[in-house]
């Protein structure tokens, strides 16, 4: 054997620069558990679990000893596969930089835009930008002004497309990446740390932190493991199961190994990123690696075309395809790679096959684009079984039977253009064209399609218009098994001159051979989707031949071809149809303020650069105790059932299980208790008898945390129903069984006005209207996690990621039956909350405690992404229904309200809910106000607070009645707000107590204001011609307000200060990544420099904020409803005037004998003359000021297509008043995240249920949070200075959650937007059809959308044009 063939048994590798060999390993692990159970990196995050999410990307390098090159991708480390990285380096964001040896520019850089808010998903998003940089060094491109990359702005934005994040709206991250482009222009970039206002470009690039380029920094492929791999290539470790065959021979002889039937399970292993789509549990005997079958990745070029061998990556694919080919054939392959980069992810298709694509499309059928686009163009197969080759059409290896283990896939080949037409027998001067569509929620990919199409034609000119010899037409992803040829409309159009009439004859054929199988989500739209895609790619032909046959071809047929498909390829009136580029742009406007330096200085958020760098500790980073043991849920999937039995088909327990809790397992004295609020309590688990589907039925604990899972998954639970009755599973069924939740009569809002009296004065009305609304999962991005520690004397102390350690504190001592004194529960900080940690962390810790009590052994959990969104709860679904009456000019004189919000099973903190949706209800001057609002109990999941809960189904509430109004009337909708706008007489009327002072009334300033800065009287007046030229896009426009009352709550802190000076602070806040911690860390600089020595001006570097201990600083309460931060920073500043107060004597003497007081010096003394350093206070604010009102306004633009029913947001501008902000950078943060979060509420996101109530939207493929592609194109935020509020925190006002409500104006814009399509509809349909008022559902996704503007809006046109 060749020295350089060796094969060796033990898995050699490299971990940012250290190196790694193990002799033995699970060939299961992914290098994700490896990275977080076996070494110190935990940057590496686990999300998803699925690759949808970015959190746990590294930099995978391999090195290739002949060419002596390094290769560098992103990957995915939760899909990776351990064996898979034998000779590889990882590098991890630890290894770009840390806080001991120096931060990474890129870790500066996010921190000084402002790119990280909780955190956990920073580190990578920094590695997916670090790859991005690396790999443009490796291009041929010029060299880059000195500080900044080869990478472009475009490439920069694009680099973190495929990473998730749920706090900030991505706009400072897109900043933070492309302050690296070599043509960025500086004047772009937001808000930062760095420069001020003003600067020149050359000033400002000297500022960033310097930046010399990838390689000169990172070693990404240390030389000793070079060394290694000049004689090691091949990992093949018998004993771990990992095979490694080296040549097409050998991985036959396993294959036929296999199938001598000895029982041994085989699993072909090459990216392994279709377990993030097929979650694959099942244990295999023999894991065989393709990656050294050097036939498998072959690509090779010929006259014929391309052939790709089946484990080349879609990414070497891609770059293969846009290698230089003459002539179309370069066009053919350029848009096939076009539409592969829409597939997945970057770091996914670094990874993913394309065989392995393709096979996953054959046997489990998924909706592959790759099979539909490959499918197209008429590409080839080769299947291996045994010896055998065998060369099929894609179409037959589609349909045949599902791949056997016996038989593999070897490569696929991609036709060029001239063999192609030497096919289709194209005549002299014809034109082969080729396009590509899909249609999916996000526009870059990191979704599946609800359909994807190719269509290749062959087309020349004749005297009657443009005929077509052939063509092909592909579907796929539409819920059918395998993409289809639509072979009835080929043959109708082939050989045919292309009319309206054949045009139309060929969309109803696609119509009625695309048809969903059962069961497929949205069917219509599918179907609709075919048509739009087939129009698209036809109608500019049609469209052009009807000119030819106008005016003849004279002679010019050369020029007419090549302007018909110039006209083809950028048509206007339809968009640009695979046009990646994505760039956004953002103006911000934020006033700082020195008054009460430093807080209201734009000061880089505490924690950031040890957030980017991965250094931050969360809860499952810290180091797992010895003995460990880690649990998992088992849950309910009956709304309504006696449980009969919990167990397992293999007895004893599976291996790895220590114990299966339950709530037999509460010891004597304790109670089986999950939650608390002030409105009562909920199981931790189900007793006899489950009352939702999702409801906690026992706890797995086990030796590991993939262990328990397996072992939660594989529990069989025996149900009975009989003689239980029905569930309650919908508000009406509650109201028909009386099943609601009290809600305390001072938490029930009051009535407004004589709403008879109101009516009657009306001269309009509408009765009954019903709006229904769905609810929404909080994605944070890390998943609900807890470490329970028993400790001496029978204590407890558990680490939680929550929002009430307080409330988790008193429930865990309850569970357990322990005094409160024995218990501990410590947050560092959270990875992102969103209320969904407030109540529904509790049980998670609450269990995690009761296992560790029994089994004195520590025990943590992470609950993998699916149980966590199963259990969750969520945002309140509910139903509406109101009568209105208005006058002719559009003011509301009565509005009536019966609300029925659906709870869930317990009360949690529903009751809460009538008084939080009417705060933001009475944001109008509705005239008169009524309403009657029943909480709902029924057997779901309760329902628990999400950021401005109520509050956002209300201010759209407002807004559709605002819009019914308006269409009913038929005048303009902006018009109807501002009759119906309040005069501070009628707001201190319906905010009774809470409104303020007149001078704090900004919302009018506001208003007017938006107006101008926004342009949006001129804008409409644009969008009006728009929508006049183009009938396949329409834009709208929508400007709404907001009134957003908040409720200040008591709240501790303390404040010590050290011998040297620096300073430690506790408050009862949680860092959510609201930036709590960094406005009171300003707050203690502040209000201790009163004591005006010297060295005050640097306090801010000596306070450290430290961790929630329920134990130290008692009575912590919630870190909810936007207060906390300002609330917290009150706390603190009584502490410092408490410390200030006792040194001021100790001062002034020294400074008596001293002349100047140094603070060190100071502090040094109070310390050696006893004096009290430490100081505690309780913050409760007055009642008369504890509520005050938040204002702020958003003017949004839209485009819809037509065609597919996507929306894109064009432009947000949006004004808030912060009163004066604690820190402008902080709460801009929030406000444009908190946005960002809102348009996910409004357009995207469907946390969807089966008919028992069971969750089954469980992951990132099914549930599509906003995407740095589908936030606004231009996004402008102004953050209004409003002076002095002197019943607030230092003037200071809310940012959390009333901004979420804003983005009701996206939903409202594209409500204009398909008015105008649904106008230009009736005007095409042959019969008069009446205006009716329309209901835009929640969310409005791509089919919702669609359907409004036409599912036939297609067949319509062509029928107009038909009948004339």
């Amino acid at each position: 054997m060749d020295q350089t063939e060796s094969t060796a048994s033990n898995l050699i590798f490299a971990v940012n620069g250290a190196r790694f060999e193990l002799s033995s390993f699970d060939p299961s692990t992914t290098l994700l558990e490896f990275l977080r159970t076996r070494t110190r990196f935990k940057s590496v995050k686990l999300s998803c679990g699925e690759g949808g999410c970015g959190a746990c990307v590294v930099l995978l390098s391999k090195y290739d000893p002949t060419l002596g090159q390094v290769e560098d991708h992103a990957v995915s480390s939760c899909l990776t596969l351990l064996g898979s990285v034998n000779g590889c380096s990882i590098t991890t964001s630890e290894g770009l930089g840390n806080s001991k040896d120096g931060f990474h520019p890129i870790h500066q850089r996010f921190a000084g835009f402002h790119a990280s808010q909780c955190g956990f998903c920073t580190p990578g998003m920094c590695v997916s930008l670090f790859s991005a940089l690396v790999n443009a060094e490796k291009t041929n491109r010029p060299e880059p002004p000195l500080g900044l990359s080869k990478l472009t702005t475009w490439e920069a934005e694009k680099a973190i497309a495929g990473n998730l994040c749920r706090c900030t709206g991505y706009r400072p991250i897109a900043d933070a990446c492309k302050s690296f482009a070599a043509n960025v222009d500086m004047e772009d970039l937001g808000i930062n740390s760095f420069w001020r206002k003003g600067e020149t470009d050359e000033v400002k690039l000297s500022r960033l932190p310097f930046y010399s380029g990838p390689k000169n920094q990172i070693c990404t492929y240390p030389e000793f493991l070079k060394g290694e791999c000049q004689t090691v290539m091949h990992l093949d470790s018998k004993q771990n199961s990992w095979h490694c065959p080296r040549t097409i021979e050998e991985l036959q002889s396993m294959l036929e190994l296999h199938m001598a039937g000895n029982g041994t399970r085989s699993k072909l292993v090459f990216g392994n990123t279709g377990t993030g789509y097929y979650k694959d549990e099942q244990d295999y005997d023999k894991y065989i690696d393709l990656r050294h079958v050097s036939q498998l990745s072959l690509i090779r070029r010929d006259h014929a075309g391309i052939e790709i061998g089946a484990t080349v990556t879609i990414s070497k694919a891609i770059l293969a395809l846009k290698e230089e080919f003459k002539g179309e054939s370069d066009m053919l392959f350029h848009k096939i790679a076009d539409h592969m980069e829409k597939i997945a992810s970057g770091f996914v298709r670094n990874s993913a096959s394309v065989g392995g694509n393709l096979v996953m499309a054959q046997r489990n059928y998924f909706p592959s684009d790759i099979a539909t686009v490959l499918l197209a163009v008429g590409s080839t197969v080769n299947i291996m079984t045994g010896r055998r080759h065998e060369k099929l059409s894609l179409e037959e290896f589609l349909a045949g039977p599902p791949l056997d283990s016996r038989s593999l896939l070897f490569s696929v080949h991609i036709p060029c253009m001239g063999a192609i037409q030497n096919g289709f027998s194209a005549e002299t001067g014809s034109r082969l064209l080729f396009e590509t569509y899909r249609a999916a929620p996000r526009p870059l990919g990191n979704a599946l399609p609800f359909l994807n199409a190719a269509f290749m034609a062959d087309v020349s000119f004749s005297k009657t218009g443009v005929l077509v010899s052939k063509i092909q037409l592909a579907f796929g992803a539409y819920g059918t098994k395998h993409p289809i040829r639509a072979r009835k409309a080929e043959e109708c159009i082939a050989g045919n001159v292309l009319t309206v009439a054949l045009l139309y004859e060929a969309v109803t054929l696609v119509r009625e051979t695309v048809i969903p199988e059962d069961g497929t989500s949205r069917p219509a739209y599918r179907s609709s989707l075919a048509v739009s895609f087939l129009f698209r790619f036809l109608w500019p032909l049609v469209d052009s031949g009807a000119q030819i046959f106008k005016d003849g071809l004279d002679g010019c047929t050369d020029a007419l071809m090549e302007r018909t498909l110039a006209l083809k390829n950028d048509n206007n009136d339809f968009g640009r149809i695979g046009n990646l580029e994505f760039l956004s742009s953002a103006k911000q406007l934020v006033e700082s303020s020195r008054e009460y330096n430093p807080v209201g200085e734009p000061i880089t958020k505490s924690g950031a650069a040890i957030q980017a760098s991965g250094e931050a500790v969360f809860v499952d980073d810290i180091p797992s105790p010895t003995d460990c043991l880690h649990g998992a849920f088992i849950y309910s999937t009956k709304p309504l059932a006696r449980i009969k039995d919990v167990n397992y088909k293999s007895d004893p327990l599976p291996d790895g299980v220590a114990d299966v809790i339950s709530f037999r397992d509460i010891p004597g004295g304790g109670e089986n208790i999950g939650t608390k609020s002030i409105f009562g309590t909920e199981l931790l688990f189900a007793d006899d008898c489950t009352t939702y589907a999702g409801q906690r039925l026992a706890f797995v604990v086990a030796e590991t945390q993939k262990r328990a899972d397996v072992a939660a998954g594989a529990a069989v639970v025996s149900y009975d129903t009989e003689s239980l009755g029905s569930p309650i599973l919908t508000v009406e069924e509650a109201v028909e069984r009386s099943s609601f939740f009290e809600v305390p009569s001072f938490l029930y809002p009051t009535q407004v006005g004589d709403f008879s009296k109101g009516m009657a004065e009306a001269e309009h009305k509408i009765l009954s209207a019903e709006i229904k609304l769905g609810s929404q999962y909080y994605f944070y991005m890390e998943t609900q996690t807890a470490l329970a520690v028993p400790d001496e004397d029978n204590c407890m102390v558990v680490y939680s990621s929550l929002q009430s350690p307080e409330n988790a504190h008193t429930v865990i001592a309850r569970c357990l039956g322990i005094p409160e004194h024995n218990i501990r529960v410590i947050t560092r900080r959270v990875g992102g909350g969103f209320g969904g940690k407030a109540i529904r962390a509790i049980p998670v810790a609450t269990a995690c405690a009761l296992a560790a009590h029994k089994l004195r052994r520590p025990v943590r959990i992470y609950l993998n992404r699916k149980t966590d969104m199963i259990m969750a709860g969520g945002r309140h679904p509910m139903k509406i229904t109101y009568s209105v009456g208005f006058k002719s000019n559009g003011k509301i004189t009565a509005l009536h309200l019966d609300i029925l919000i659906n709870a869930g099973i317990s009360a949690d903190i529903s009751p809460i809910m009538p008084r939080n949706m009417l705060g933001t209800l009475k944001k109008y001057d509705w005239g008169a106000l009524s309403f009657d609002i029943k909480v709902c109990k029924t057997n779901h999941s309760s329902k628990s607070a999400m950021r401005a809960p109520g509050e956002v189904q209300a201010s759209f509430i407002a807004e559709a009645i605002i819009e019914h109004v308006a269409s009913t009337l038929s005048i303009d909708v902006d018009v109807v707000r501002n009759h119906n706008f309040h005069s501070f007489d009628s707001l201190n009327l319906f905010y009774e107590g809470c409104a303020g002072e007149p001078t704090e009334y900004t919302l009018p300033f506001i208003w007017d204001k938006l107006a101008m800065s926004s342009s949006f009287d001129q804008r409409i007046q644009m969008i009006k011609c728009f929508n006049t030229g183009n009938s396949w896009r329409k834009k709208g426009i929508s400007r709404v307000p907001i009134v957003h009352p908040v409720q200040i709550r008591a709240t501790p802190g303390k404040v010590s200060i050290l011998k040297d000076g620096s300073v430690v602070v506790e408050v009862g806040g949680i860092e959510l990544g609201q930036g709590l911690w960094t406005k009171v860390k300003q707050m203690t600089a502040f209000a201790l420099s009163a004591i005006q020595c010297h060295g005050t001006d640097e306090l801010l570097e000596k306070v450290r904020v430290i961790q929630a201990d329920s134990l130290s600083l008692i009575q912590g309460g919630f870190t909810a409803g936007s207060t906390t931060s300002e609330a917290s920073c009150e706390a603190v500043r009584l502490c410092c005037n408490i410390l200030v107060e006792r040194l001021a004597p100790l001062k002034r003497k020294l400074q008596e004998q001293m002349g100047s007081v140094v603070w060190d010096i100071l502090i040094l003394q109070a310390h050696l003359q006893a004096v009290n350093l430490s100081a505690s206070s309780y913050f409760v604010p007055d009642f008369t000021s504890m509520e005050y009102l938040n204002y702020g306004a958003a003017v949004s633009e839209v485009e819809v297509n037509l065609l597919t029913g996507e929306t894109t947001v064009l432009r947000a501008d949006l004004i808030y008043d912060c009163g004066q902000s604690m820190n402008p950078a902080v709460d801009l943060g929030q406000i444009e995240g908190a946005f960002v979060q809102g348009i996910g509420f409004f357009m995207l996101e469907e946390y969807l249920t089966n008919s028992d109530g069971l969750v089954v939207s469980e992951g990132t493929w099914t549930y599509k949070i906003p995407t740095i592609d589908t936030i606004p194109k231009q996004f402008n935020v102004e953050v209004v200075n409003s002076g002095h509020h002197q019943k607030r925190v230092l003037s200071s006002k809310a940012s959390g959650e009333p901004p979420l409500l804003l983005a009701v104006s996206v939903h409202c814009a594209t409500i204009a937007a398909i008015k105008e399509a649904r106008k230009q509809l009736r005007s095409w349909s042959a019969l008069e059809e009446s205006y009716l008022p329309f209901q835009l559902e929640v969310p409005a996704t791509m089919p919702v959308v669609k359907e409004l503007c036409g599912l036939d809006n297609v067949d319509r046109y062509l029928q107009r044009l038909l009948s004339r």
